[in-house]
């Protein structure tokens, strides 16, 4: 069984998915995606939660996505304050020092979901197939096919690998994954909160890991503890009283007393990468390519920095030239190493100097928080990368 031919295969419709397969206009997309549409609003909050930054929120915008989402359900990330494991070591990064009016915007999955679903309904160039998994990718000849796991077949130019770091696509196409395991969970749930928390993010390193609570509408905030899995499951275990009482006080009652608002899950925490991006007919965006520690909130903003770059490389090939061409894929692979190594590496590189315990390494990471927090101009330029 086989369908029409399509020009792109976007395989995996989460944010990056489904941010490419729109993007990707006006050449016929096939977006093969494991669930149905999330198209219905939900009064419960998502415990997946993303930072996105100005320079994607305006992306998101141009594809008539950012709009699409309810208001109510975004907060504005006007400041940082990052806090060392030492009295005294602290980092405030502030947006208006930047001329910025914010440093991200903390949205909910599903609700930035659905504002992609949404988009995508009333795009018709735009074929979905699902809920539907990838069962095999050809990549030999003068078009890819991808075959589901009902036996369809999905020709087209190019497959683009978006489905997640245990991606099909990747691993049909024999694509190398580089990929460490930091040992740590991250431990995520809402909270609601006494004090204010005036449209700020924390961030405290500490012995047992990085905590990080983010700012949410209303008194409320977001966690995400990143931490050895021993100390995750003891999070998991207690109840929300207790639970409450224990990030109350590793925040040092920051935001005064605290209210379990979602149960605690968790996610592994790993460093991925692959060597190559690109292979003739195919190319990996997103976490199918990579996947760094949540510590710098750049996960899914490298991904839709990739959908960027990517869809701007098929945008200016030349007139009839294959999408799947090897030689304008470079280009995409090209254009993203630096961007990908240097977030992946910089990420990795914090974890590992906050998780060393030698006196010495800790004094100097100490030190370095405070000397950074007194120059202005190395901050501003932390903060326009990371708005990028």
């Amino acid at each position: 069984m086989s369908s029409d031919a399509h020009d792109v295969v976007v395989a995996g419709g989460g944010p990056v998915g489904a941010a490419l397969a729109l993007a990707l206009q006006p050449l016929k997309v096939a977006l093969i995606e494991p669930r149905q549409p999330q198209l219905k609003a939900q009064d419960a909050w998502d415990v997946r939660v993303y930072a996105i930054s100005p320079g994607n929120i305006s992306f998101l915008e141009q594809l008539g996505v950012w709009q699409r989402i309810d208001a109510a359900r975004v907060q504005p990330v006007e400041a940082m304050a990052i806090f060392g494991d030492r009295p005294g070591s602290r980092l405030r990064l502030r947006a208006d020092e930047a001329g910025l009016p914010d440093l991200a915007c903390i949205v909910e999955g599903l609700a930035l979901q659905r504002g992609l679903d949404a988009a995508i309904a009333e795009c018709p160039a735009i074929t979905r197939f699902c809920p539907a998994l990838v069962a095999n990718v050809t990549l030999a000849g003068a078009a890819a096919t991808v075959t589901l796991d009902d036996g369809t077949d999905v020709a087209a130019q190019l497959v683009i690998g978006s489905d997640g770091r245990d991606s099909a696509v990747r691993q049909a196409a024999g694509l190398e994954l580089r990929d460490s395991d930091y040992g740590q969970l991250g431990v995520v749930a809402h909270f609601e909160t006494t004090l204010p928390h005036r449209g700020t993010a924390f961030q405290w390193f500490r012995e047992d890991g990085v905590l990080a609570l983010l700012p949410l509408p209303g008194n409320r905030v977001s966690m995400v503890w990143s931490t050895s899995r021993d100390h995750a499951a003891e999070l998991q275990a207690l109840d929300g009283n207790a639970l409450a009482a224990k990030v109350g006080s590793a925040s040092a009652g920051a935001l005064g007393a605290l209210r379990v608002l979602t149960a605690a899950a968790a996610f592994p925490l790993r460093y991925g990468r692959v060597p190559q991006l690109v292979a003739p007919r195919l190319a990996l965006a997103g976490d199918a390519a990579h996947s760094v520690h949540p510590l710098a909130g750049q996960g899914l903003n490298l991904g839709f920095r990739d959908v960027r770059e990517l869809a701007a490389v098929l945008a200016a090939r030349a007139p009839r030239q294959d999408c799947g061409d090897y030689t304008l894929l470079r280009r995409y692979e090209r254009a993203r190493r630096e961007d990908i190594a240097t977030t992946g590496l910089s990420a990795d590189a914090l974890q590992s100097l906050f998780a060393a315990r030698s006196g010495i390494t800790a004094a100097v990471r100490n030190f370095g928080l405070g000397a950074l927090d007194g120059m202005p101009v190395l901050k501003s330029l932390l903060i326009r990368h990371a708005v990028a």
